[in-house]
């Protein structure tokens, strides 16, 4: 199980690196972007090329940082009765829908999506708008990101795994205090709450 757990923290840290430059993206197509809008309205021209390349770098984002959100729990999650179980609960939950429901499902979309990448790239496919982008790099994104989501959720196995077995301390417990969401809900309780019976008796005797 340690030589697990060293695993886990080497796809940890490569995820971390990834993650970290692949979202520096986003500032380059917010530029082409709004560079694109900017010559399309003062010059009246534009180009496919450019377009498709917002296109594409939001696609990278979108599927390269899909382990990267995994790593950090910032993935959307749709909790309807999760959050009502034991941590402990949670942690089978996690394991499962891991084994079952990430993992396959990841596997499946790279394995079906390698050939669509194969056969851009070997017969040099061009987007069909006049003027665009070659289409394998797109094309390419697709496996690799889900290459890398089956990686991270290999991680979050071995780490939930050790955590059950008790070999690794678990985040959740170590995170003392209530949240930014609890600490507003516990302010707008206490606002509406009266005033103490000893608090009211001074002002009623004037």
């Amino acid at each position: 199980m340690q030589a697990l757990l060293k695993l886990s923290r080497a796809i940890d840290a490569i995820t971390e690196i990834i993650g970290r430059w692949t979202y520096w993206l986003t500032l380059v197509a917010v530029l082409v972007s709004s560079g694109n809008a900017l010559i399309r309205y003062a010059f009246n021209t534009s180009s496919n090329k450019w377009l498709e390349l917002q296109w594409y770098l939001f696609s990278a984002v979108f599927l390269l940082c899909g382990g990267y959100a995994l790593l950090h729990n910032s993935h959307v999650r749709i909790d309807v009765i999760y959050s009502r179980f034991k941590r402990r609960t949670q942690l089978y939950i996690d394991v499962f829908g891991t084994l079952f429901f990430l993992l396959p499902m990841a596997v499946l979309i790279m394995y079906l999506s390698w050939p669509v990448f194969m056969n851009a790239f070997n017969t040099d496919e061009v987007s069909s708008n006049a003027g665009g982008l070659i289409v394998w790099p797109a094309r390419l994104l697709l496996p690799v990101g889900f290459f890398l989501l089956t990686v991270q959720g290999l991680s979050e196995l071995i780490k939930r795994i050790a955590i059950l077995k008790g070999l690794l301390p678990d985040p959740a417990e170590a995170e003392h205090g209530p949240t930014a969401e609890q600490e507003l809900a516990q302010a707008i309780a206490a606002s509406r709450e009266p005033l103490a019976p000893q608090a009211a008796a001074p002002a009623a005797r004037h």
